[in-house]
């Protein structure tokens, strides 16, 4: 009867925190795509992140091991100038100055795999925004993904601190298949 008791408890303790995810960014579990950090190794977790609602495309392969670039400019409504270092990999872009959907078509256009688009409000570990269409006509083809602000603040700060212009990240990566494991999520972060 112990045993049982111990069972429900954890099984009630699991869909709390499960609900309290969702009424706090509106999300499910499934609704997030995951990525780790590999390297540098002070960021070594495993991050969340919403994809576009209405535009970007999907990850129609697994990348084990990837280059997470810092794009310049960092708000990506310029043409990228770092374009050498863009093709073919993943780019981390900051919110704010142009619609998400010119960012991602700015990364298309440099050569980019995928973008992931960090909130510029720095304090926020919580809310995912729905990154919707611009009424443009444009539409990028490539994955399109949301970033709490802190977390891309936190990889940010660790590139700067290393002197490295890019992170090595795995994505996407399948949660489910960690549950022997630990997470590792970022410590600052509830999910």
């Amino acid at each position: 009867m112990v045993k049982y008791g111990r069972t429900t408890a954890w099984g009630f303790l699991l869909w709390g925190v499960f609900m309290h995810f969702q009424l706090l960014s509106g999300l499910g579990l499934n609704e997030l795509l995951y990525f780790r950090v590999m390297s540098p190794e002070d960021i070594g977790y495993v991050f969340s992140a919403a994809p576009a609602k209405d535009f970007g495309g999907a990850f129609t392969s697994s990348y084990n091991e990837i280059l997470l670039v810092l794009a310049d400019p960092i708000d990506g409504c310029e043409p990228l100038m770092n374009k050498d270092l863009i093709r073919g990999q993943v780019i981390l872009l900051e919110r704010g100055g142009c619609s998400f959907v010119h960012k991602a078509q700015q990364v298309e256009e440099a050569g980019g795999k995928a973008v992931l688009i960090a909130d510029n409000v720095v304090e926020n570990d919580n809310l995912y925004l729905d990154m919707v269409a611009d009424g443009s006509t444009a539409m990028p083809s490539i994955p399109a993904l949301f970033l709490l602000g802190r977390d891309g603040l936190m990889i940010r700060r660790s590139l700067q601190r290393h002197a490295l212009p890019w992170a090595v990240i795995s994505i996407p990566v399948n949660v489910s298949s960690l549950g022997s494991f630990p997470l590792n999520q970022p410590p600052w972060t509830l999910w």
